[in-house]
């Protein structure tokens, strides 16, 4: 047993990328993030839908065309293959936990 909540380092100087579960045609994934963001140049564009959900903190998601997405603790949202995408922002003083969800 395990849990989301477990192993959370005080300081994260890199944001942390985990895999829980990782099959041909899904993978689950624990992301913690402390004031951390996407490059300014480049955009997340993946194959795979993305269901992001935030447990703990706070993120914006930034779309290809402007649109900005705040989800904070409880909210997600499904990003579905080739919707280009970035983290704007996470919250600067308190760790975020989120869970994604990638599936073809």
């Amino acid at each position: 047993m395990s849990n989301l909540f477990s192993n959370i380092p005080e300081q994260i100087p890199n944001e942390v990328f985990e895999d829980i579960i990782s099959t041909d045609v899904i993978r689950i994934e624990r992301i913690l993030s402390k004031g951390h963001c996407s490059p300014d140049v480049g955009w997340y564009d993946q194959e795979e839908n993305e269901w992001v959900l935030v447990l703990k903190g706070e993120g914006v998601l930034e779309f290809e065309f402007g649109e900005l997405v705040t989800l904070s603790e409880g909210d997600f949202i499904n990003i579905e293959a080739g919707t280009k995408h970035k983290v704007k922002s996470t919250h600067p003083d308190r760790v975020t936990v989120w869970l994604a969800v990638f599936y073809r």
